[in-house]
């Protein structure tokens, strides 16, 4: 049995045994070593031991490098998702999402164009799908298209202006134009910034959770742009910026629109990501026949579709995973069939599951956590803007509402971006939070609007002042830096003007001159003569009022809420009645000098139909001269004092409450500047107020208190029905004892119904009062002005 023990071992292990130099017996060889017999024994089990462990490590490295090599051709292919372009079509986009996150897919890189980068950026910043659907549904798309600003953020001049005018065109060495573009896409720029907190300060695409490109065109060039570094938001604006629903997006030179135009189906970027795999979901339109091409948007779209369409069926073929939602009878604004249109991109994903579930892993299904978003609270470092020739840095710092070194929230950033796009002085305007240590450099690259001068047209009619064109010619920059000339105007059947100059320095002091002529014929209450009346039924006498009044004012923001402010004005009054004629047809034609000051706030969301905010304001005159043409003139003062606000009820439903009062202090005022009420619906100046029941400027007195509350339910979209009650005391001398307090002397009642329209609230009511034996009904169309 060992007669091969010599080779045997040798062979084992080299070095434990010499192999003979010649052939010997195996006795001979054994009795020689006997002595190292046992030493035999033991050296033969450490070779067993060796050559055993040899085989385990041998064939276990086999086994090991075998299944490496196994789980290498095995390897989780990676997944890329390709998202095309198509407005609100793109909705279906969501939908298919919510499919793949539930076959437990995993998307490694994402391309997108328009809405496509809009759902792909969100996805690939860290939103799940079910979080993105929630986002679109609470977001409303009417305001997004129209850039919404709300009347919160326009300060008191800006006010005045939105609330005048229907339309507004730029005006250039004696042409009328037309914008460049329904809006500049602020409302969606403030949205996205919010919603991608987490990723604020990612500059390289590759770095986000999802690894993310997008598609922009050169407008200039019409040469493809890949987005895929810098300013997340400004990416995705750039690749959604549809030509004239969106003002184009400057990136590094280059203005850019919407992506689908040249590339609306990035399959080629998003497999040179390293994408083995393409998902792909085409919401693009096919051509349309003429029979559907029924207006501009599809137009536009059908124009941009005839270079993309060939592109797009090559394209489709190099697609592993084809997903195509039927979306035929949605167009790229139907953002109101948000819901619908998700519906059918879950079902255009589910009418081939099969295929999806295939490229699931089995063993490790991928649930894509919820999002948890980061701080809403910001810490403002520094404020940059790039130099600007009409502005200057204080202005735009007073816009913003809050300075370097503040802690502020991201509504507090989009209440500041809107104050300065409220302005409309900025054609376009980016901004981006930058990194400085624990705090966030605010960034700002603002284009100033080229266009400096505006043709601004109104109607408006009422049953004081009639039927009224309103012409309006605005010119900015016209002496100063942040100056605006404004001249209204007012053609009808009474002629009107109203001259602005102003100066607007933020926080600083601001000043201005206005000039404006009022005038109208109507029967008024005969109190405002001096001259009695000898005909005791006779309580309304017929005017014609002119009055001129020219103002030089200074104001400023106080506590960044209220608007304080004062200064001179310089009137002239001519009041003359047909009614009086064989007497002294000329009431007053005199001039009169006065200073005055007042304090204004206003955050009603609606001037006409509020359903939420509050509004308080007070000013003070004094009367110092008259040139005194009745011979009575004293020196006066009134004071005046106004708060209410506005709360929602129940949905659609709202309740408005004010009150008010005034009076004259020192010697007996001048009845023309006495606090006149009655009626409805027209531009309110000097003491002039309404009250439901009574005509126009029907009663008066230099003291008063009064109190309306009003119901408003909007039926429908815009439409309302409201009533209203006021309740006043009127008096000379009201407040010198306590009857102000007494039950209200003048009472009225109104139903209404009102309309908000392009040119205005467009409103009828019809009032009346238990003191009075017939009702009123009231007309009035477009802005107060």
């Amino acid at each position: 049995m060992y007669q091969n023990l010599p080779y045997q071992l040798d062979t084992c292990s080299k070095g434990f045994f010499r192999k003979p130099k010649k052939e010997a017996s195996w006795l001979a060889v054994l009795l020689k070593e006997k002595i190292s017999y046992f030493q035999t024994l033991f050296s033969l089990s450490i070779c067993n031991l060796g050559l055993i462990l040899f085989y385990v490590i041998f064939f276990n490295s086999q086994k090991t490098f075998s299944q490496e090599v196994k789980q290498d051709t095995v390897k989780r292919k990676k997944i890329g998702l390709v998202l095309s372009g198509g407005g609100a079509k793109g909705f279906a986009h969501i939908g298919v999402l919510k499919v793949l996150e539930e076959a437990g897919i995993k998307i490694d890189f994402i391309g997108g164009t328009s809405m496509g980068a809009i759902i792909g950026g969100l996805y690939a910043s860290g939103y799940n799908a079910t979080q993105i659907d929630s986002i679109f549904q609470q977001t409303n798309f009417d305001e997004l298209i129209n850039d919404y600003i709300p009347r919160s953020s326009k300060n008191f001049y800006g006010k005045r202006n939105d609330e005048l005018y229907a339309l507004v065109l730029p005006f250039n060495k004696l042409r009328v134009g037309i914008p460049e573009a329904l809006s500049k896409g602020m409302y969606n720029y403030n949205l996205l910034t919010s919603l991608t907190r987490n990723v604020r300060h990612v500059r390289d695409f590759n770095k986000l959770p999802i690894p993310f490109l997008c598609i922009g065109t050169n407008i200039e060039t019409g040469e493809e742009v890949l987005l895929d570094k810098g300013n997340l938001v400004q990416a995705m604006m750039a690749s959604a910026a549809f030509p004239s629903l969106f003002s184009p997006v400057e990136i590094d030179g280059k203005l850019l629109v919407d992506g689908g135009v040249i590339n609306n189906y990035p399959i080629k970027e998003v497999r040179e990501l390293g994408a083995d795999i393409i998902i792909g979901v085409d919401v693009q339109d096919d051509l349309l026949d003429r029979k559907s091409l029924k207006n501009a948007t599809r137009i536009l779209v059908q124009i941009s579709n005839l270079h993309s369409i060939e592109k797009m069926k090559r394209k489709i073929k190099n697609t592993d995973l084809y997903i195509k939602p039927d979306i035929r009878n949605y167009g790229v604004i139907s953002f109101d069939k948000g819901t619908e249109i998700i519906r059918k991109g879950e079902e255009a994903a589910f009418s081939i599951y099969e295929k999806i579930d295939s490229l699931a892993d089995k063993q490790n299904l991928y649930r894509k956590p919820k999002l948890q978003i980061s701080s809403d609270t910001l810490h403002i470092g520094k404020i940059n803007s790039n130099k600007l020739e009409n502005f200057t840095k204080e202005y735009i710092n007073s816009k913003l509402r809050f300075k370097p070194g503040s802690t502020i929230t991201y509504e507090d950033l989009r209440v500041g971006m809107n104050n300065i796009n409220s302005t409309q002085n900025f054609s376009a305007m980016l901004y981006r939070l930058d990194p400085n240590g624990e705090k966030d450099d605010l960034n700002l690259q603002l284009t100033e609007n080229p266009t400096q001068t505006y043709l601004k047209l109104g109607l408006h009619y009422d049953g004081l002042y009639k039927s009224a064109i309103l012409l309006n010619l605005t010119h900015k920059k016209t002496f100063l830096k942040n100056d605006n000339t404004s001249l209204d105007i007012i053609l009808g059947d009474n002629f009107r003007y109203d001259l602005n100059y102003y100066v607007e320095n933020g926080f600083n002091i601001s000043f201005g001159f206005r000039s404006r002529l009022n005038q109208f014929n109507r029967n008024v209450v005969k109190s405002i003569s001096n001259i009695g009346v000898d005909n005791p039924s006779i309580n309304l006498i017929n005017v014609d009022f002119l009055d001129v009044s020219n103002q030089a004012y200074f104001q400023t923001i106080f506590v960044q809420k209220f608007l304080m402010g004062g200064g001179v004005e310089y009137k002239f009054l001519n009041i003359k009645s047909p009614t009086i004629a064989t007497t002294a047809p000329k009431i007053d034609e005199s001039t009169y000098l006065s200073l005055f000051g007042y304090l204004k706030y206003d955050s009603f969301d609606n001037k006409s139909f509020p359903s939420t905010g509050w509004y308080g304001s007070g000013d003070i005159q004094t009367y110092l001269a008259s040139s005194n043409y009745t011979g009575l003139f004293n020196p006066f003062t009134t004071a005046r004092a106004e708060a209410g606000f506005a709360r929602t009820l129940f949905k659609n439903a709202t309740v408005k409450f004010q009150t008010e009062a005034g009076l004259s202090i020192g010697g007996d005022s001048v009845p023309f500047f006495d606090f006149i009420l009655g009626g409805y619906g027209y531009n309110k100046i000097n003491n002039f107020n309404y009250f439901y029941g009574y005509d126009f400027l029907s009663i008066a007195a230099d003291s008063y208190i009064k109190t309306t509350i009003t119901l408003d339910y909007e039926i429908l979209k815009k439409n309302h029905i409201n009533f209203s009650a006021n309740f006043a005391n009127l008096g000379d001398g009201l407040f010198r004892t306590v009857d102000w307090i007494s039950m209200p002397k003048y009472t009225g009642y109104a139903v209404g119904y009102g309309l908000e329209t392009i040119i205005g609230p467009i409103e009828i009511k019809h009032s009346w009062s238990p003191e009075t034996p017939k009702g009123y009904t009231w007309f009035s169309i477009g802005f107060l002005f």
